[in-house]
């Protein structure tokens, strides 16, 4: 599902990360996020009280948003996302995080998103194309 431009612009850009719950929309900016060989976006949990809530709320819906700023080639996946608190993935982003702050912050767990649906947002042609 998610080709090799499509992996290029999620490894080298920032993410925004909506959800929704009770009519009232929530979108974060993500630094500490990854993307598995298998296809699965990885999200570190350092400051997403209010996205983890709307999870709870909405079946784990998820959308992300990535573009590249210099060509404004980008993405919009939407999935699920399951929260873990333990585990090699937690651990990772724990030291990313740790590392970053000198140990002022830490990471609580992270976000497993399995994409079900990858749309160009790139200006042109493609856009609004579901991949």
């Amino acid at each position: 599902m998610l080709n090799e431009n499509v992996r290029k612009v999620l490894k080298e850009s920032l993410w925004d990360l909506a959800t929704c719950a009770g009519n009232e929309p929530n979108v974060v900016p993500v630094a500490f996020k990854d993307v598995t060989e298998d296809g699965k976006l990885l999200v570190g949990d350092v400051f997403l009280e209010t996205t983890l809530n709307n999870l709870q709320a909405n079946d784990g819906r998820i959308a992300i948003s990535a573009y590249n700023p210099q060509n404004l080639e980008g993405y919009q996946i939407k999935g699920r996302a399951e929260y873990v608190t333990e585990g090699e993935v937690v651990n990772a982003f724990k030291a990313m995080v740790e590392e970053m702050f000198h140990g002022a912050a830490t990471a609580k767990g992270a976000l497993i998103i399995t994409p079900e649906k990858v749309i160009v947002t790139t200006p042109g042609g493609e856009n609004k194309k579901e991949l």
